[in-house]
């Protein structure tokens, strides 16, 4: 499984269950890496979208504890058991996780491969990523150039679980 997140200095991730910054080209390397593939977010990532709306050309798989929750265009599950089951009709590299924070925690130790673009910025934040460069297991495998959105500098990361 894979998890794609953006993130700050402080591996921050989200304010008020919104995204820290919209910087184009992260939307666009996050659109054409999950089209088509399995995306695994929580309520609040959902309700966070447009019109709290599902993602177009992705299969959607929403955790949510609330039992009566109900999204067209998406399949609800509501605990890690009910998770799993479904996770396990879709090959494991076409499997995104996408937010938010617990949902990332959650997840973390049964994902291999992260793609993260890094952000040299402090933001305020009330939601973070678990931090992969204290974690030994987690390697950077690939990493792009300097970026620029304005004034922010940012990377593209690729990491990916070592076995230790």
């Amino acid at each position: 499984m894979n998890l794609i997140a953006a993130v700050d200095e402080n591996w921050a991730i989200g304010l008020k269950n919104k995204l820290l910054v919209s910087i184009p080209d992260d939307m666009k390397f996050f659109r054409e890496t999950t089209m088509g593939k399995v995306v695994v977010m929580g309520r609040k990532t959902l309700e966070s979208f447009p019109n709290g709306r599902p993602l177009r050309d992705r299969t959607n798989i929403v955790l949510t504890r609330d039992p009566d929750y109900v999204v067209k265009g998406a399949v609800v599950v509501h605990d890690m058991d009910e998770l799993h089951e479904e996770l396990e009709k879709y090959p494991s590299e076409d499997i995104y996780v996408i937010g938010g924070e617990s949902i990332y925690r959650q997840l973390l130790d049964e994902c291999d491969v992260a793609h993260i673009t890094k952000i040299n910025y402090c933001f305020d934040a009330d939601a973070y990523f678990p931090n992969l460069d204290e974690r030994p297991e987690w390697r950077i495998t690939a990493d792009s150039d300097e970026q620029t959105y304005f004034d922010l500098e940012y990377f593209f990361y690729k990491y990916e679980k070592a076995e230790l």
